[in-house]
């Protein structure tokens, strides 16, 4: 039976289960019970001036309202206790170990295709799927370098992986700005609570992707992150990262590549990259081997890839693990790869694919969550409970026209945190994003980017469709 809204109470992050307030909330319900009336409008108006000042950015697509707005921070902190953080940081370790040693087998072997684990159409036939990868070789075999693994929570102990993001996952910036804002705007919190640091992710990036770096490269690799410029909808985080980690932000006209090695042009003269973290999709990278009418990449840097003199994080071809319907397998990648039993579980997926479980979609559209295999941000997705007839009956005829393309899940009772909207404290529904560095170790920052559904009862916390931020706080016991 599929696990609906309906059928399950939804989880209070502060107040847990039983109404009283849960140990790791005790420091933030204390501050909320003594601020003063009208503290919260004070703080809330500076928030957003400091979110102005650091130029804190999201760029929508489409957004009637220009290019560029902030995303909307929320004052009130998730908090995870140091045990359920535990838990979560080896779950989280697992699934990428499994998710990466799949993507070196699916460009190799594919000794998981041949026990019948998984079936090989859904690797070669994937969309995302690179030839140009195969039998190619990483140094570690690590290719998700930089993973963002969406969580939610349905009761005090029982987080479900919603997806699992290994191409090039954004975010990370604004965990580290809703800590730095939090931070000045009461310090006080963090000297009563033993909350543990995310300021070293920076540091701890530019080592992963220095510990990418091909053996022919220099004993200090020259690092770069190209982005595809400002009217990308991340460029605020590309050009933050670069700052935070020291590196050179380029575009593809300041790369260029000689001898099967790719140089940067610099007012000294070319100077040779040794690794790119790279925020341009793969298809846009080469216009030698992808799409010829990329204005994006660097014609001839997949030759210089596959020479061993670059590095890119995350690699080429991460796509095929970064797919709503190679998601449903998962579980199993981790007990053949790893003989181990997943730690975090996975929602219960229907792939519409299959005849059988298309059958149940059609006839259950009205309590699913419906999505694109291929599909992100929220965009192109059909929230059942909350849809109308019309809007059921508009995505039926979508779904059948291309079942394949879509998977689908049960509405998940995703759990609350109080959050400040324009009628006081009131619950809010909460997903959350850690980050998973893998390079020669692999390095979790504690916590991660809570994102808020602002709107009464939504369960779309993305911030292309109107969600909001939170600081995420993990405490050093509890």
């Amino acid at each position: 039976m599929a696990e609906t809204a309906a059928n399950r109470p939804i989880f209070d992050e502060m107040r847990g289960t039983d109404g009283k307030i849960r140990p790791a909330f005790a420091g933030v319900d204390q501050w909320l019970s003594n601020m003063p009336d009208g503290e919260h409008g004070r703080m809330q108006l500076q928030a957003d001036l400091l979110y102005e000042r650091m130029g804190i950015t999201f760029g929508a697509y489409g957004s009637a309202n220009g290019h560029e707005r902030s995303i909307p921070f929320d004052l009130i902190p998730r908090v995870l206790g140091k045990t359920e953080w535990d838990k979560l940081e080896a779950g989280l370790r697992q699934r990428v170990r499994a998710l990466n040693a799949f993507m070196h087998d699916a460009y190799h072997r594919r000794d998981i295709c041949r026990a019948g684990k998984i079936p090989e159409a859904q690797i070669v036939r994937n969309d995302q799927f690179l030839s140009v990868m195969q039998d190619f070789d990483l140094p570690g075999s690590i290719y998700a370098h930089i993973c963002g693994v969406d969580l939610v929570r349905v009761s005090e102990g029982q987080f479900y992986v919603l997806e699992d993001n290994c191409r090039v996952p954004s975010g990370v910036s604004y965990m580290l700005e809703n800590r730095e804002v939090m931070m000045r705007l009461v310090p006080s919190l963090f000297t009563q609570n033993r909350i543990q640091p995310v300021a070293q992710y920076a540091e701890e990036l530019l080592n992963t992707l220095k510990a990418t770096a091909f053996p022919a490269a220099s004993s200090d690799p020259c690092v770069v992150l190209l982005t595809p410029g400002p009217y990308n909808s991340a460029y605020f985080e590309h050009a933050f990262l670069a700052d935070e980690m020291g590196v050179e932000l380029v575009r593809g006209t300041d790369l260029f590549v000689d001898d099967h090695k790719v140089y940067m042009r610099t007012p000294r003269g070319p100077k040779q990259v040794d690794v790119i973290y790279r925020r341009v999709d793969d298809v846009f990278l080469d216009p030698l081997a992808f799409r010829p009418d990329s204005m994006l990449g660097i014609p001839g840097i997949i030759g210089a890839y596959r020479a061993g003199n670059i590095s890119l994080a995350n690699a080429c071809g991460t796509g095929i693990a970064d797919d709503k319907a190679t998601y449903c397998y998962v579980p199993e990648m981790i007990r053949f790869y790893l003989g181990e039993e997943p730690i975090l579980q996975n929602v219960p997926t229907y792939r519409c694919s299959e005849a059988q479980d298309l059958l149940y979609v059609k006839e259950n559209l009205k309590d699913l969550v419906v999505k694109e295999v291929h599909g992100s941000g929220g965009a192109g997705m059909l929230v059942g409970p909350t849809s109308t007839k019309a809007e059921i009956e508009t995505f039926r005829e979508k779904l059948l026209a291309n079942p394949a393309n879509f998977i689908a899940q049960p509405t998940l009772s995703l759990s609350t945190c109080p959050t400040f909207v324009e009628e006081g404290i009131a619950p809010r529904h909460v997903d959350l994003r850690p980050f998973v560095l893998s390079g020669d170790r692999i390095a979790i920052m504690p916590g991660g980017l809570t994102r808020v559904a602002l709107r009464k009862g939504s369960l779309v916390v993305n911030s292309s469709q109107g969600g909001g931020t939170k600081d995420t706080w993990v405490l050093a016991d509890h």
